[in-house]
């Protein structure tokens, strides 16, 4: 895969330079900070969340049936995206 031996070379290229203990401390602390701030960026729904959108969901289609309203197709809510 291009993109595993891309990141092989980047590891090996690290390797090959002299770096202080301060300098390699320093590149773990970045390479981890990264890591961490993609997980926290991470959006999580909690339960209650979940439960609500069902809960929404299941009104608005008791009310679609007891007015007669159409929904919306699958395209309609595409291009709402």
């Amino acid at each position: 895969m291009k993109v595993a031996a891309s990141v092989e070379s980047l590891w090996q290229y690290i390797q090959s330079l002299s770096l202080s203990e301060r300098n390699r401390k320093w590149l773990a602390t970045k390479l981890l900070e990264n890591n961490y701030a993609k997980e926290d960026e991470s959006e999580f729904i909690s339960k209650d969340e979940i439960l609500a959108g069902i809960d929404n969901g299941l009104k608005e289609l008791a009310e679609r049936k007891r007015t007669g309203r159409k929904a919306k197709t699958l395209e309609e809510l595409i291009h709402e995206l």
